[in-house]
């Protein structure tokens, strides 16, 4: 998926007239030893929310990552899917120089960060929403879905951290800003702070409406909407 095919989507809104609400709940990963997969996703620092069993030929486990409104479920005789079949699982992040130093303060193997290779749809890496081809480091004008970093379980399948600062327009409604834990909300302070500091450079003073300035921002950066100068 190019940029400007990521933008026409974006161009299209939704229908004025809104049905039942569709939450994506669940995502099911398969597992050859449930045991193992127990131990690495608790490792993870995921929360438990499951684990039972029917009969010695029926087990399922939940976790949730933090943050998360959709959790993971594998398990015994949960999917027929062959282990480590799972791939392009993404979690988005605020900040991934720091999502990637949290787990390998766990003793998780993360890949460094890297970006996309400009459209490029062919090299020797395994596929991800930009194509295959990935290039060291983070986008170098850290552009928000631009930079990723990679880990996989011990079946290997295949989850992908993506930094979202700055939500595509339409993706998210004005008035639905929110955000699912302290981290990131700081981090989107932090990022306001620095917009706001080169505010104040160019109007040539201190800005006594400063929080309503930074909350401006905030809620356009999440929308997707052109942000304050």
């Amino acid at each position: 998926m190019t940029t400007t095919e990521m933008g026409r989507q974006a161009d299209a809104r939704p229908s004025t007239s809104r049905g039942i609400d569709l939450r994506l709940e669940i995502v099911v990963i398969p597992v050859s030893d449930v045991d193992r997969a127990k131990s690495f996703y608790t490792g993870l620092g995921w929360r438990l929310d499951a684990d039972f069993a029917s009969g010695p030929d029926y087990r399922v486990i939940q976790f949730t990552p933090p943050g998360s409104a959709c959790s993971v479920i594998f398990g015994t005789n949960v999917t027929a899917a062959a282990p480590g079949s799972a791939q392009g699982l993404y979690l988005v992040v605020s900040d991934i120089e720091a999502a990637r130093k949290e787990l390998l303060g766990r003793g998780v193997k993360v890949s460094e960060p890297f970006h996309d290779a400009g459209g490029n749809f062919t090299g020797p890496d395994a596929p991800y929403l930009f194509g295959r081809r990935r290039i060291d480091g983070v986008d170098p004008e850290r552009g928000s879905y631009r930079s990723f970093a990679s880990f996989s379980d011990p079946d290997g399948n295949g989850w992908l951290f993506q930094e979202v600062t700055a939500r595509l327009p339409g993706r998210v409604e004005a008035a639905d800003t929110a955000f699912t834990s302290s981290i990131e909300l700081a981090a989107a302070l932090r990022r306001a702070a620095s917009a706001h500091g080169e505010h104040e450079k160019r109007a040539g003073g201190h800005d006594d409406n400063w929080a309503d300035w930074y909350a401006d921002y905030i809620v356009r950066e999440q929308a997707g909407e052109p942000l304050p100068s």
